[in-house]
């Protein structure tokens, strides 16, 4: 019976895993808001994030699980005008490091940089003096990242993806502004998963976020969001491994400007329901971003 338990364990440890970097299109509140054409941004993010429990199918699996990961992105952004719209081309670059602890200490760990993204948000509607923006964002995810099949844990995911994502700002009371976010992952395949070299090809993934901003002055806001993802059942060599994802989780925070081109970010999290994969119980992110 244990010996079950622990092979059953170890499969949902590596579906979840998988997919672990896929969680990186989470934006933050005020992302959708458009810039005059010509200005550039600087991003440099750091996320501490520990998990304490392992779910596989909604229950707990009979193990004391831990999973600690520091990451970080370096991201720049060039806002620029075509045909009368703007758009913000963009790339970003995660790095850090993974690390198994405790019952899943033999997991290891994983570190170096992980895989490029590459975006641009097109903004449907720009109206800033009422405060509002449509922007649709396409994301393509390239296998750039360090990748090792003999190990659990790694940065990169050996596969190419896109992601489509649209995001709404809209004020709903004085000093009070509401953003939402839905986007769609497809997934190329990894020839290459695994000691035995397998393929892994994964179903779509869907996200959905949503976000209040209370404007404190023209320089500070305070936040908080909510964020459901739900991702897709991966196959292996063909075989489905009933591991779809369904995760719930929130964070607060606040923003503030140190000087007018100069923001702080932090924000604190946590998943407040998890299907298939580890649980995090706290997340700590924290940016600085330059205008220039």
């Amino acid at each position: 019976m244990r010996r079950t338990v622990f092979q059953s364990m170890v499969a949902t440890l590596l579906a979840a895993l998988a997919s672990t970097p896929a969680m990186a299109l989470d934006v933050d509140a005020g992302d959708y808001t458009a810039l005059p054409p010509g200005t550039n941004l600087a991003l440099v993010y750091y996320q501490h994030a520990q998990r304490d429990r392992l779910y596989g199918k909604g229950a707990p699996v009979p193990i004391v699980a831990g999973l600690d990961s520091d990451v970080g992105i370096l991201r720049g952004v060039h806002f620029m005008d075509i045909g009368g719209i703007t758009v913000d081309p963009q790339f970003l670059l995660p790095f850090g490091r993974l690390k198994g602890k405790d019952g899943t200490a033999f997991l290891g760990d994983g570190s170096g940089a992980g895989d490029v993204i590459l975006a641009a948000t097109a903004w449907l509607v720009n109206r800033k003096d009422a405060n509002t923006y449509f922007g649709i964002t396409p994301f393509l995810t390239l296998p750039t990242g360090r990748y090792d099949r003999n190990k659990a844990l790694n940065l990169g995911e050996h596969r190419t993806k896109f992601t489509l994502q649209a995001g709404y700002i809209t004020p709903v009371a004085p000093s009070l502004s509401l953003d939402l976010i839905a986007d769609v992952t497809v997934y190329g395949d990894n020839r290459d998963f695994g000691a035995a070299s397998a393929t892994l090809a994964q179903k779509a993934s869907y996200g959905a976020q949503a976000h209040l901003r209370y404007h404190v002055s023209p320089t500070m806001d305070v936040r908080a969001g909510v964020f459901k993802t739900i991702t897709g059942e991966t196959r292996v060599n063909g075989v489905g491994r009933g591991d779809r994802g369904d995760t719930v989780k929130f964070n607060l925070g606040a923003t503030y400007f140190v000087r007018p081109t100069t923001q702080l970010l932090a924000t604190w999290g946590r998943d407040t329901s998890v299907r298939d994969g580890f649980k995090e119980n706290s997340r700590v992110n924290l940016r600085l971003l330059e205008v220039f």
